[in-house]
């Protein structure tokens, strides 16, 4: 590839770019009109080095499938099945990989694109980390593919492409969203379940398998199968994503962790870092800057 979207080459040798498959998306007129779209997308397996990435005229989200890298934006630490948000015009971002680290990428353009984004969990004016679902993962790689039979075939659409992009929200906001087709009715009775009280229940296994009625281990294995991560993972992430809503909403620190069934404050910061990033008091404060 001698020209990329994303990448400008390593630092040490900028004519060398990363073993890639990418794609440029013209939006069609149903798509512009919407004000949100897919603009450009692409997978990459990158060695180790640093990778330099071009300044975005749109909002750019990569996914980690495997491995690890730091973005020099805030120094953030991105691991498998975890994600970064890189807003518009942001200056001098660089991926720095230690060995290895497969990722899936896209940019979002539209005047939407920033309320779109700030429902994934974005913040204008800074990177931000979190984790990132194995059906959003799955739906990246749909996204690639789709946007790669547009470049050279014309084989997919625009609309297989804005469907794609509501599916990663839909995932991200705890609707149910199957790695394959549609959840069994057994796992979807549990995923409600910790939906109906905004995450503040905190279900144990046994109760996750007593409300599908299957055998504790036959759950387990059919949750993983189905969503693509552990039940308690899975929970956890959503408790995490309400609790991201509720500081953003001017929430302590003490009353997000109770409304997410995590009343002891060390508990749920420790948590909270883990999978964000940053502490919830750093993050209150980020979003004051909003």
């Amino acid at each position: 590839m001698s020209n990329s979207v994303l990448f400008q080459g390593t630092s040490l040798n900028p004519e060398k770019l990363p073993v890639s498959v990418e794609a440029i998306h013209n939006p069609d007129a149903l798509a512009s009109a919407s004000g949100l779209w897919i603009s450009s997308a692409g997978s990459a397996m990158l060695t180790q080095g640093e990778y330099p990435l071009r300044q975005q005229e749109d909002w750019l989200l990569i996914m980690c499938q495997n491995g690890t890298f730091q973005l020099s934006t805030n120094d953030l630490r991105i691991r498998n099945r975890e994600c970064c948000m890189i807003p518009v015009g942001t200056q001098n971002a660089v991926l720095n990989v230690e060995q290895e680290a497969r990722i899936i990428w896209m940019t979002i353009g539209g005047h939407l694109a920033k309320d779109f984004m700030a429902l994934m969990g974005a913040l204008p004016h800074r990177a931000m980390k979190q984790g990132a679902l194995p059906s959003q993962l799955k739906l990246g790689k749909h996204i690639v593919q789709a946007i790669v039979r547009i470049g050279s075939a014309r084989e997919a659409s625009s609309a297989q492409l804005q469907q794609l992009l509501w599916g990663l929200l839909a995932s991200h906001s705890g609707q149910p969203v199957a790695m394959d087709a549609v959840l069994s009715h057994e796992i979807s009775k549990v995923i409600d379940a910790m939906r109906k009280n905004q995450y503040k229940d905190s279900f144990t296994l046994n109760d996750m398998a007593s409300l599908s009625r299957m055998p504790v281990e036959t759950f387990r294995k059919r949750f993983v199968s189905e969503v693509g991560m552990p039940p308690q993972s899975y929970q956890l992430f959503c408790k995490m994503e309400r609790a991201k809503t509720l500081l953003k909403d001017g929430m302590t620190v003490r009353q997000a962790g109770v409304e997410v069934g995590m009343e002891d404050p060390y508990h749920f910061s420790k948590t909270f870092k883990n999978i964000v990033g940053m502490s919830p008091s750093h993050y209150t404060k980020t979003t004051l800057r909003q």
